[in-house]
């Protein structure tokens, strides 16, 4: 049975009848998806990004296993926290055995929630362990801007969050103007532009050119060290005055993310569509 600080512990089962469950260690902070949408006041970046390094250190364990294992729905509502808010990945029901070695990728029927499953994977089937790294990116972006993978309600071109934001991403400059508006004042620029730089490699179109999970883990650990807050003495003050004051073209964005986003129900899992071909 895998065990790693970073996934949830499975603590036994439970056969009555015809009902067979799994019993697993409870998580009493939910999941990263209930405090990114469902709550009323933002989500605190430190703890935004304490929470996805526990998350990349779990996915990385997955990929550095023997047989690797390929997640194929990472998405925030399956990364689930302690008391301490420490991250742990739950959910393994889609999970699968990644390639022999004499292969790139397993072919497998297309399932998993929009907004997160990988191009590649959607378009023929193939999945690598390097889909789960593009997953991973946009959870990136999410907890980056407080707004959902996948909103058919927003304006036309703005439904996925990926093909939306992504060239906002290629210019660390303007990668501050899509940050989340709620949490102003508690990151340098500096941290805002090297998020971007790794959530933009993580959702590159070619897993090719996908970072590995370790690396991705060793970027953020790196961000967490350098962030700097602005200025600590009165961050809720800092907060306000920002979100008042710099009116942009994202100020729809900010505003669906605070409010009308943080409501809205999760995207919903993709079905099966058909067994594809190698």
């Amino acid at each position: 049975m895998l065990s790693h600080p970073n996934l949830v512990k499975l603590l036994g089962y439970c056969r009555e009848d015809k009902e067979l469950l799994l019993v697993y260690e409870f998580m009493p902070k939910g999941s990263l998806e209930n405090h990114l949408f469902r709550r009323s006041e933002p989500f605190p970046w430190d703890l935004r990004i304490k929470i996805v390094i526990g998350a990349a250190r779990g996915l990385a364990f997955l990929h550095g296993l023997q047989r690797e294992v390929i997640y194929r729905d990472f998405k925030a509502s399956n990364i689930l926290l302690d008391s301490n808010y420490d991250a742990k990945i739950s959910d393994f029901g889609l999970a699968k055995l990644g390639p022999s070695q004499e292969k790139s990728h397993v072919t497998t029927r297309i399932m998993g929630t929009y907004g997160y499953a990988a191009p590649e994977y959607m378009a023929t089937g193939h999945l690598y362990v390097k889909s789960d790294v593009y997953a991973f990116g946009v959870v990136l972006l999410e907890v980056m801007t407080g707004l959902r993978a996948h909103n058919p309600k927003r304006p036309n071109g703005q439904e996925s969050l990926v093909d939306w934001l992504r060239p906002e991403l290629v210019n660390k400059h303007r990668v501050k103007r899509i940050m989340d508006k709620g949490i102003v004042g508690q990151y340098s620029s500096k941290v805002a532009a090297e998020m971007g730089r790794i959530t933009l490699s993580c959702i590159e179109p070619d897993p090719k050119n996908r970072p590995h999970m370790k690396e991705v883990v060793d970027v953020l650990e790196h961000i967490q060290r350098i962030n700097v807050v602005p200025d600590r003495s009165s961050p809720k003050s800092t907060v306000a005055s920002s979100s008042r004051s710099s009116p942009h073209r994202y100020q729809y964005a900010y505003r669906a993310g605070a409010a009308g986003e943080r409501r809205r129900p999760p995207p919903r899992r993709l079905g099966v569509e058909k067994e594809m071909v190698a």
